[in-house]
């Protein structure tokens, strides 16, 4: 089975053992079920059905001018819901509470259930209130009535301390209450049949009541796309209920109709006054176009684009060839700043005719001076002679440059100022064209609602304002007349699931929290790669805690499990060194390793085996403290520690026989408690004591210390075969057992295996279920009478 699948037949027989708890709890449920069904007075329903009609075919100018705007939805579906929460709103509510007088009861006082008066006038007496109503309406009081005679009576009113405060009245004269003077008079000619009986008033706020009943009221559409409404009420009165259904469809229907009218007014003054001021706004848009045409000398935008978009490429170009001038003169100023002579660019295109001409010349007559040169050198006076000759021409070159750049420098400044002119024009184009549609869009936006308008205003006064209500009553309030809460039968089942979830969720929280094991299934899923010999069974205080010999006890058949699960695993493992020496060992202290130690010791004795029981927890010994008696205290004196820290001490000596429950054992006992255990561990003498017990003795049981507490036990793990890790049901922790896992996992202790101890018997492997064999059964009374 996969192990993340769940055993549903072991968690339900977890929980069938608490049988007691859930039995109880269901009965306890069940009892409150029944004063609940016995002191709750009943509920009755009342239920009515309306239909929400259109106007008739009538048009309604407020509502289709706010349609055709798109401000209220044009569907029937959004209609009936919104037109639902108008019926559950909170202002209809107060208005129906205020003309049935809810926020008064008058109720008499019976055995069981008070009755309620409704309506009121009804009741045996009327309550006159001498102040405003709006003061009651917002107030809240409680008194009772008792009737003494056919004119007095006791005025009996509780504080807010729940002290009673009592008074004489009369029928007709005022009496002073919190909230002002109140009048109360009879209001039947046989008020003496209420002598002697109590009559109880109760006043609350409107709001809270009125709060209270649109909660009650539910509100239902018959049908998905049905304009059918269906509306129901629980109420402990019938006739109040019919009463609240009733006027809550009158109050709507009235409110609609208020509505209808008002809308109409509103609209028709509305449309008026939008028309008046939708047609100076179009004067003024009128006025606008003007200004702005004549402001900006504007004809047609258009056109005068056009006009400057040419001049302005035109501009451009012009603009391209005087930088490309201005550039070539710069580049031939640049070959004349070199004092030496060299060739000028000549022919590059300038427009000044002379600077071409000088250009050429120089170019000229540098080349006759080279040509002499080649023939003289530079002190010939012909060469000097044009040497002076180009420095002139140089000169006027240079002179002709510079005159031609401050021409071309001041027609690229023109040309830019020029440019950017049109480059404004140009820019101001699609501003002016935006800004004269802005004014032509909202003249046509003025002109269309002006129209509009005056379409509407015409239908509204040739139109009929509709005033029928909004609700159609299919059926008025009626009532079964048959209490509809509290039910019986759903009252009495949900107790009972009640009562069975109550101990189910106390036993399954604390399942949840539990982080313990509790016997060896617990045990094998946290660790499943280590073998769990067995489980050793919780022991009452009258139980013995050692086997005897020829024990049928279930502690004594619990060890003979473990010693036969331990024979079979020593026999399948192949170890060398030590195989029939056992350590015993657990994580924590007080888990019963020291009473797991004697009892296997004991157990394997008992088959006749030699067996040598050594007590190697020298920190906190307990092996002597389990079977120790009077006057063996002096065989204390020499033990395991003494043999480790003094090397005159021979085994022999430490060694003793002991005759315990009839069953013969030698036990070597820890000793007196040393100062250093872990050093004495660590010495030479440990090994030559377990290579000789292991020669002479059939088993060697070791009670060790908890592994996880001290390091004593790892520190002579190597001369184990085998070791026995014990748990304790109820005590080890989950999480420690990792401590066990990891001790496996690394080989620390050899050849691990688990005992489960102090297992309750209820959770005592599978003969919990069954029964212990050989164990007498408990009859029951029946049976011991039918044997008898």
């Amino acid at each position: 089975m996969n192990n993340n699948n769940i055993d549903f037949k072991k968690v339900i027989i977890r929980y069938l053992k608490q049988w007691k708890w859930f039995v109880l709890s269901c009965i306890l449920c069940i009892g409150l079920a029944f004063f609940k069904l016995r002191y709750t007075a009943p509920e009755y329903n009342a239920y009515a059905k309306i239909m929400l009609v259109d106007d008739g075919g009538v048009s309604n100018p407020a509502e289709e001018l706010l349609k055709d705007l798109g401000k209220i939805p044009n569907t029937d579906s959004k209609k009936v819901e919104d037109e639902i929460e108008v019926l559950k709103s909170r202002k209809l509510m107060k208005g129906v509470v205020k003309k049935l007088d809810l926020n008064k009861k008058i109720f008499a006082k019976g055995r069981i259930h008070n009755t309620e008066y409704f309506p009121l006038k009804k009741a045996p007496i009327t309550i006159n209130f001498l102040v405003s109503d709006t003061l009651v309406d917002e107030s809240k009081l409680s008194f009772s009535l008792y009737i003494i005679s056919e004119t007095t009576f006791n005025f009996i009113r509780l504080t807010e301390e729940e002290e009673e405060i009592t008074k004489k009245g009369s029928f007709g004269k005022n009496i002073d209450t919190p909230i002002g003077d109140i009048l109360i008079t009879p209001n039947t000619n046989n008020i003496s049949s209420y002598i002697g009986q109590t009559i109880y008033v109760q006043i609350r706020p409107v709001d809270k009541v009125a709060e209270i009943y649109r909660n009650a009221v539910k509100i239902k559409q018959a049908g998905e796309f049905s304009k059918v409404l269906n509306l129901s009420l629980n109420d402990n009165v019938i006739a109040k209920a019919k009463g609240v259904l009733d006027m809550l469809v009158e109050e709507y229907n009235r409110t609609s109709i208020e509505e209808k009218s008002a809308k109409s007014n509103n609209t028709a003054e509305f449309i008026n006054k939008r028309i008046d001021l939708i047609a100076s706004d179009l004067g003024k848009v009128d006025d606008e176009i003007e200004q702005f045409k004549t402001g900006n000398k504007l004809t047609d935008i258009t056109s005068e684009a056009n006009l400057y978009l040419k001049t302005n490429a035109q501009t451009e170009q012009d603009l391209a060839i005087a930088r490309t001038e201005y550039n070539k003169i710069n580049f031939m100023k640049n070959q004349l700043d070199d004092d030496s002579f060299g060739r000028v660019p000549a022919n590059i295109g300038l427009t000044n005719g002379s600077v071409n001409s000088i250009a050429n010349k120089y170019n000229e007559l540098l080349d006759n001076r080279n040509r002499l040169l080649k023939s003289s050198n530079e002190k010939n006076p012909i060469i000097v002679n044009l040497d002076q000759q180009l420095l002139a021409l140089k000169n006027s070159l240079r002179e002709g440059l510079d005159n031609s750049a401050e021409s071309a420098s001041l027609q690229i400044r023109s040309l830019e100022n020029q440019s950017a002119k049109i480059s404004s024009k140009i820019y101001a184009v699609p501003g002016q064209v935006r800004k004269s549609r802005d004014i032509q869009r909202e003249q046509g936006i003025k002109e269309s609602l002006y129209l509009y308008l005056l379409q509407k205003r015409e239908e509204a006064t040739i139109s009929l304002i509709s005033t029928s209500p909004n609700a159609k009553i299919v059926d008025e309030a009626n009532s079964t007349n048959i209490a509809v809460s509290p039910n019986q039968t759903i009252t009495y089942f949900t107790s009972i699931i009640i009562g069975c979830c109550i101990p189910f969720a106390f036993f399954y929280f604390k399942d949840l929290l539990d982080t313990k094991i509790h016997n060896k299934e617990d045990l094998e899923n946290v660790i499943k790669n280590i073998t769990v010999l067995g489980e050793v069974p919780r022991l009452s205080g009258n139980d013995k805690h050692l086997i005897e010999r020829n024990d049928r006890s279930i502690l004594s058949e619990s060890f003979r499990i473990i010693r036969t699960n331990f024979d079979y695993i020593r026999r399948s493992r192949d170890v060398e060194n030590y195989n029939n020496v056992v350590f015993v060992t657990s994580t924590i202290n007080g888990e019963g390793k020291s009473f797991v130690s004697l009892n296997v010791a004991l157990t394997i004795a008992n088959t006749g085996k030699k067996v040598l029981l050594v007590g190697a927890d020298i920190r906190n010994p307990q092996i002597y403290s389990a079977f120790k008696k009077k006057n063996d205290k002096a065989l204390l004196k020499i033990g395991f520690t003494e043999y480790l820290a003094d090397k005159s001490v021979k085994i022999s000596e430490t060694i003793n026989d002991y005759e315990i429950n009839d069953i013969s054992l030698d036990i070597l006992l820890s000793g007196k408690v040393p100062p250093n255990p872990a050093e004495l561990l660590m010495g030479d003498r440990v090994k030559d004591l377990f290579d000789k017990v292991s020669e002479d003795y059939d088993y060697v049981i070791v009670d060790t210390a908890p592994a996880m507490l001290v390091t004593d036990t790892l520190l002579i793990s190597q001369f184990s075969g085998h070791t026995l890790f014990v748990t304790r049901a109820d005590r080890t922790e989950k999480k420690i057992l990792n401590f066990a896992k990891e001790l496996h996992a690394e080989n620390k202790l050899n050849n691990m295996m688990l005992i489960v101890n102090d297992v309750k018997q209820s959770n005592f492997g599978y003969g919990a279920k069954y029964g212990y064999y050989g164990k007498q059964k408990k009859k029951g009374l029946f049976s011991r009478i039918i044997k008898s």
